[in-house]
């Protein structure tokens, strides 16, 4: 179930194999705890010598979770399921802003299900962000910065679906939309 990539970064960034950590958290008896409880467990072991170690014990824990059964990838800690897609476009954040809210604009609803809200724009220095709520009470949120050399990373997230199976109903869709841009 656990995706293999994520044991290999958390062995990786931690210095602590995949199977050390699962013996660790099975010694505390992790299975029985929720995800910030496992987090909180995770972040307790989380070696000196680690690097942003919250960051790494949040990792941690969802590899467990999937690992032990808990939740499947995609799913969050709350039971619903996300998914996110990033694309690296030509002109800064604000040229990348206007190029989506341009494509979009005309938009009623996204993969046949119609906006529930007018969508809502706001920004802070280092991030321009664009927000709609939909009818299936789902949210999609996506985020732009700058790259180096003139470039704009733009990342979509779509939270509270239903399954994993949304996630590969709808991967597409944002896919298809982002390379547009």
């Amino acid at each position: 179930m656990v995706k293999s990539s994520n044991t290999s970064a958390v062995a990786a960034a931690t210095g602590r194999s995949w199977d050390d950590w699962i013996a660790l958290l099975d010694k505390s008896d992790a299975r029985r705890m929720d995800h910030t409880q496992i987090a909180a467990l995770a972040l307790k072991l989380m070696p000196e010598t680690v690097e942003q170690k919250e960051w790494w014990a949040q990792h941690t824990a969802v590899a467990f979770g999937q690992h032990a059964g808990l939740r499947v990838p995609g799913q969050t800690s709350a039971g619903d399921f996300q998914l996110s897609t990033t694309r690296t476009v030509p002109g800064n954040m604000d040229e990348t802003l206007q190029a989506w809210l341009e494509l979009v604009e005309s938009y009623t609803e996204f993969g046949g299900v119609p906006i529930e809200d007018e969508p809502s724009t706001s920004s802070t220095d280092r991030w321009r962000y664009w927000r709609v709520a939909l009818a299936d009470g789902t949210r999609v949120v996506v985020n732009i910065s700058d790259k180096p050399g003139g470039k704009s990373t733009v990342g979509l997230q779509h939270s509270k679906l239903d399954s994993a199976e949304a996630i590969q109903y709808w991967r597409p869709v944002w896919k298809e939309l982002l390379a547009k841009l």
